[in-house]
């Protein structure tokens, strides 16, 4: 397989697999929960996004990655690590400032992993990620899911919100 393959091919994998575990496993439990149950264990998650540093340190990528990539990755991954650990301290003192902060976040973290995506395709030529390689091919995917299902439930408690009121 040619190597400009391989982690167009991992990512697509592991995010139809990471899908499939949502579905199958992760939401028919968290569904039944209250919202703050459900949403706290999904944002915990990205509390390990400070990880994106590594895109930083010289000999874990095979050589220093273009900084039109690795700075904005890194540094908006650290910051949405910060957001993440923000709204867990929201969720427990208030739920409406809870998901106020659920919402920054979610949106925060979203749109960084996309631009670092972007940027990835653009600024990194294939096979320079070195050890870095499994975050955009494993760790990537399963990030955008919980982001994904973070959203659903937001939506539907403020749909389900909003027509109580009606």
């Amino acid at each position: 397989m040619p190597v400009d393959l391989i982690l167009p091919v991992s990512i697509t994998l592991s995010l139809l697999a990471w899908l499939l575990i949502a579905r199958w496993y992760i939401w028919p439990e968290i569904s039944r929960w209250t919202i703050t149950a459900a949403l706290k264990p999904l944002i915990l998650f990205h509390c390990f996004r400070y990880v994106g540093l590594m895109f930083l340190v010289p000999g874990v990528t095979t050589e220093a990655l273009d900084p039109r990539f690795a700075d904005p990755a890194a540094y908006g991954d650290l910051i949405a690590a910060l957001l993440a650990f923000a709204a867990l301290a929201a969720l427990h003192i208030n739920l409406k400032t809870g998901l106020l902060t659920v919402w920054l976040f979610n949106i925060w973290g979203l749109l960084d992993l996309l631009n670092a995506v972007a940027r990835g395709i653009l600024y990194t030529p294939d096979g320079h990620l070195g050890a870095t390689f499994w975050i955009p091919a494993t760790i990537v995917p399963f990030l955008v899911m919980t982001h994904v299902l973070i959203f659903i439930l937001l939506i539907r408690r403020n749909t389900v919100t909003q027509e109580g009121l009606a």
